[in-house]
């Protein structure tokens, strides 16, 4: 037996994977023990958790991996910093102590942390994988495929911002990529920053607002900012941007440019920031399409596996799929930073130590259900001494009563099985709605998740209905797919609603399920399948029984600014902080009429706005 110790920490979304002899036994983020949002400390949680999923302690372990090389890093920024003397001197200032007092000794570091579990863990088994070779094996080596084409983009790993792998067998190899400062990631990032979101948290909301306003400059994005090529190659003009040595991303150039300054945070989004915000996504799909296309045309290879921050732009996951330059598709659940403890083992595993590579027909993610799970005694245990008040019962029973809430309209959390690895909730650790109601995207968004209303949420679909309802026909069991709803399904607009402009469209019913039908009747979708969950696939179909309707409202279970819910306890703080109906855990019912009012809670302004 030979395990396999992944960390990624110290930038965003710290985490840690272990792995035996090639499969994936655990993964978590770090956040979701410390219950700070993209927890960037050393991983000291997770890693305790996954060493003990495999029933291990860190003396049985053979080697741990970091997911970045750190000198190579500090490397980029120092010949940054140097060839902009005197520009950002500032930045350099508040960079260089952190680095010159932990990023820059990172080995010693990790090999104290390391001892503090094994005494006798030695510099040799501790080794540093590239940061973008991280990614591609992440993607590449748990991916259904023997042979495919590999793309990362992200913002910048060590030097890399978006490269190409060849995964055959279990060799990859990176054969060519793009180099700082020139990042679609970081241009993405931009726009982010230059709309008042939070860098390396709001993409996904500037992808979720697009469909609010029209790309009315896209072309000034490819007139001024970037340089694209027919073989998807790129370069960004750098006198609009600030991020490579300044304390900002954009600058005043950036703002001339576009006609207004950067938003302030929270402030009232406009018809202009929801129109930069589908301009800049046009201008991603189109970046991202023309590459895809070139790859496809140069190396004839038929699969195609992505990872990296950008592909979890799921806008553009679904139009690389309906394009249909490669076959078949397969992406990362964990894409960001997170997933490099995964692929920084796994690489490891096949390419440094040359193992076999057992191939799964679906994927060796298992559903991405890689976190804790709780049994019954302990959830029973932890309510108890929360004060909870429920009522435990039979399987069938669970079902009937959770389905019979959704149907009346009812938000309910569901805190299920084994937490999912990455940043999507995947009927483990969910707040669940009925899609056919009218209200139930607004309740969530302002009465439960305490976030903007324009925020769309996912449906979760039985695959065997699938295609009755979207029209997707491929599956999409990590939510990273986007398609439309199903044409029959779709409501005409009248008149006056087709007139309707930015947030105003929010409220108009466009299909039979209005509350995972966005604005531009596309859908975020997660398909369902019996064999990777069992209990949700049940669930599902006892709401279909019920309505008719094969699909279910499936978002976080967590609010604004807090991570996904690890625990019983952080499920039942955050159901008794927000306006859920129910609590479905373990075999666990919870009313919110029946629970003691004293424990009610303020849960909005808990966690710092993301």
């Amino acid at each position: 037996m030979t395990a396999i110790l992944g960390i990624s920490a110290f930038y965003h979304d710290s985490a840690s994977a272990l792995i035996v002899d090639g499969e994936i036994i655990a993964a978590a983020q770090e956040e979701r023990f410390t219950r700070r949002k993209h927890d960037s400390s050393y991983p000291k949680n997770a890693i305790n958790y996954v060493l003990a999923e495999g029933r291990l302690t860190l003396d049985q372990v053979e080697y741990a991996v970091f997911y970045d090389k750190p000198f190579l890093k500090f490397e980029r920024l120092l010949e940054t910093y140097v060839r902009n003397v005197p520009n950002g001197i500032n930045s350099f200032c508040r960079a260089m102590p952190i680095w010159l007092r932990e990023k820059l000794f990172l080995k010693p570091i990790l090999l104290k942390e390391l001892k503090s579990l094994a005494k006798g863990f030695v510099p040799g088994q501790l080794f540093f994988s590239e940061h973008h070779f991280s990614h591609a094996a992440s993607a590449f080596y748990p991916s259904p495929f023997e042979e495919a084409v590999v793309l990362t983009i992200d913002g910048v790993g060590e030097w890399a911002t978006t490269s190409v792998g060849i995964g055959r067998g279990n060799h990859l190899e990176i054969v060519k990529e793009i180099r700082f400062p020139h990042s679609i990631g970081l241009l993405y990032s931009s726009f982010t920053y230059y709309t008042g979101f939070r860098v390396n948290s709001g993409e996904y909301k500037l992808m979720g607002l697009a469909p609010y306003g029209e790309p009315k400059y896209k072309n000034l994005i490819f007139e001024k900012l970037v340089d694209l090529k027919a073989d998807g190659s790129y370069c960004l003009d750098q006198s609009y941007f600030n991020y490579a040595t300044g304390l900002t991303m954009t600058n005043e150039k950036f703002e001339e440019l576009f006609g207004q300054p950067v938003r302030k945070p929270e402030s009232e989004l406009s018809q202009f920031h929801m129109d930069i915000a589908a301009s800049i996504q046009a201008a991603t799909e189109d970046i991202v399409m023309t590459m895809t296309t070139a790859l496809s045309k140069e190396y004839d290879i038929p699969n195609l596996c992505m990872a990296g921050g950008v592909a979890l732009n799921c806008v553009v996951n679904g139009k690389i799929l309906k394009a249909k330059s490669f076959k078949d598709l397969w992406i990362q659940p964990a894409a960001g930073d997170a997933g490099g403890a995964i692929g920084s083992a796994l690489g490891l595993w096949y390419s440094e130590l040359n193992k076999p590579r057992a191939i799964n027909p679906v994927d060796s993610m298992k559903g991405a259900y890689l976190g804790p799970a709780f049994n019954q005694k302990s959830i029973e245990q932890d309510l108890i001494g929360c004060g909870a008040r429920f009522e435990t019962v039979s399987y069938q029973d669970l079902l009937e009563q959770t389905a019979q809430a959704l149907s009346e309209g009812k938000a309910v959390g569901w805190f299920q099985g084994r937490m999912e690895f990455g940043p999507r909730a995947l009927g483990n650790r969910s707040i669940l709605g009925n899609p056919k109601s009218e209200t139930m995207q607004k309740t969530l968004n302002l009465k439960i998740k305490y976030r903007e209303s324009f925020r769309p949420f996912a449906p979760s679909v039985l695959r065997e209905d699938l295609s009755d309802w979207f029209e997707l026909n491929y599956d999409s069991p990590y939510m990273l797919l986007v398609d439309e709803v199903k044409r029959n399904k779709q409501y005409q607009l009248t008149m006056e609603e087709t007139s309707l402009f930015g947030i105003e469209k929010l409220n108009t019913k466009r299909s039979e399920i209005p509350a995972v039908t966005h604005v531009d009747y596309s859908a975020r979708i997660q398909t369902v399948h019996k064999k990777t969950n069992p209990m949700y696939f049940d669930l599902i179909c006892k709401f279909r029984e019920k309505t008719g309707c094969p699909v279910l409202v499936n978002t976080s279970f967590n609010v604004r600014g807090e991570p996904i819910v690890c625990d019983p306890e952080d499920a039942f703080r955050c159901f008794m902080g927000t306006e859920i109906d129910m609590l479905v855990i373990g075999n666990c019912i919870l009313k919110k009429d029946e629970q003691e009012q004293a424990l009610i809670s303020n849960y909005n302004d808990k966690y710092t706005l993301d």
